[in-house]
């Protein structure tokens, strides 16, 4: 299995923060948000290698982080091309450049490179692993507001998603979709068919929402917390509570 980090945005509406620095790379704790994640992909046992698919302006920067780090298993940047936020591929046009680029042919764990989260990596794994449908990870949301910026499903008794709605006016769950997925080899090929039919490319939720018409689809429920750093206040939170929220 490989591991695919998306942190090819600009954030925007973290600018200041993030007009010279990707937000992956803002400070978190003893490192930065990506060695967060980094160390959670770490202990998942079967990683074959990372991959960190940054738009051009950042791909220096992400080498940078790179090059003085010692890592369990290998790390590669791959540069999408795109330079400013007019011309973005989007979350799941990297996840298509990846497949294409790197020729990939092993199942893909896929995680948001903006998303920091306390639960532990393997569990997730196993479990897909034991079910071997590609994966969701899913939590409750108590605001409203909440879910209606991500995925929301519907799932039977035995886990299995009935429907998946991506940012929903009118959420019919509490049961928000976390950007941390798990894709099949078998499914790698769809990533180009979605994006050759003009679907959506930008959040990563719409391929999954596009794929559970057409492939089974699992959900794992997460035990722990995450959080989107999408705005100043929110990277200010995690910031400052960070010794509490993360015991890694």
């Amino acid at each position: 299995m490989k591991a695919l980090i998306l942190a090819a945005g600009y954030a925007t509406r973290l600018y200041p923060l993030t007009r010279d620095v990707p937000k992956a790379l803002l400070p978190l704790g003893p490192g930065t948000i990506l060695d967060h994640i980094v160390r959670k992909v770490e202990r998942v046992s079967g990683i074959s290698e990372i991959v960190l698919v940054s738009n051009h302006r950042f791909a220096p920067a992400f080498r940078a982080w790179a090059a003085p780090r010692e890592f369990r298993v290998p790390v590669r940047v791959l540069d999408d091309g795109s330079t400013h936020e007019a011309n973005r591929l989007g979350a799941v046009g990297d996840m298509g450049i990846a497949v294409k680029e790197m020729g990939m042919e092993e199942d893909v764990l896929v995680i948001a490179g903006d998303n920091v989260f306390t639960f532990d990596l393997q569990d997730y794994v196993d479990f897909y692993r034991k079910r071997q449908r590609d994966c969701i990870l899913v939590q409750p949301m108590e605001r409203t507001e909440d879910l209606r910026r991500v995925g929301v499903v519907q799932l039977d008794e035995g886990g299995t998603v009935l429907s998946f709605e991506e940012k929903p006016a009118h959420p019919r769950t509490n049961l928000g979709v976390l950007a941390v997925y798990i894709y099949r080899k078998d499914t790698l090929p769809l990533i180009g068919e979605y994006l050759d039919a003009g679907n959506q490319p930008d959040a990563p939720g719409y391929f999954p929402e596009w794929l559970c018409q057409r492939k089974e689809m699992a959900a794992y429920r997460a035990q722990g917390t995450s959080y989107d750093i999408g705005t100043p206040e929110a990277y200010r939170e995690v910031t400052e509570n960070y010794a509490a929220l993360f015991k890694d």
